[in-house]
């Protein structure tokens, strides 16, 4: 910290609200863009282990390796094939969050009573029809707890992603930036910002899940 400057700068944080807003919006879509994706390939190697179960461990051992790549590598590998482009981050991003909506929603899949699977067979649904009809919607409870963890993780790890330049690098950006001139209020700000977007998300989840599954929360009750 420079002498004589205060630890939050007041006046700075006025002065720069657009160029906050600004991280705050990369943020957001370094984390929307990568759940949504994520979403997508999960709910396709679910069904796929699910209706396979032999290739349920080779999906989990590869989302699993995914998992452990750190960011800073993976972003060194990426940036010569897609170079310093919004890509290079959504990428890393998208394969952490496999891992955890794979095995969620496999797990979502499998909580499904077999006598409900029997009486939808029984009504004459084709299989694709179970799958979306009755599958997927008593899946919905895990597959939120999975988005919901997903997205604090993504949140976190966006951060990251300030090393690929400031057009795309989010409140990682503020944190570098900050320590690089030593000015705490930049930093602190980006710290700060981050941990709240996480709360928001986590929050947004539950309230999400307590909306699309009112059933699930009247049943807990009722307990």
């Amino acid at each position: 910290m420079i002498e004589g400057r205060p630890l939050i700068d007041w006046g700075w944080i006025v002065d720069h609200l657009d160029d906050i807003a600004e991280s705050i919006l990369q943020h957001l879509q370094l984390t929307i863009v990568p759940l949504i994706l994520g979403l997508f390939i999960s709910l396709v190697l679910a069904v796929w282990a699910v209706r396979q179960p032999r290739v349920y461990g080779p999906v989990t051992a590869v989302t699993g390796i995914l998992y452990t790549i750190p960011s800073l590598a993976a972003f060194a590998v990426l940036r010569p094939i897609t170079g310093l482009s919004l890509l290079t981050a959504i990428i890393p991003l998208t394969t952490y969050t496999l891992l955890i909506l794979v095995r969620n929603i496999v797990a979502g899949f499998q909580a499904v009573p077999a006598e409900v699977l029997e009486a939808a067979e029984g009504m004459g649904y084709t299989r694709r029809q179970r799958l979306l009809r009755v599958e997927l919607p008593l899946a919905v409870p895990l597959m939120l707890a999975g988005l919901r963890l997903a997205s604090v993780t993504t949140i976190g790890l966006a951060t990251v992603a300030a090393v690929l330049g400031n057009s795309f690098g989010g409140l990682g950006q503020l944190i570098t930036e900050g320590l690089q001139a030593f000015f705490p209020t930049k930093y602190l700000l980006g710290a700060v910002l981050s941990v709240v977007l996480a709360f928001l998300a986590d929050a947004l989840f539950v309230q999400i899940e307590r909306f699309v599954t009112p059933w699930a929360q009247t049943r807990a009750g009722a307990r």
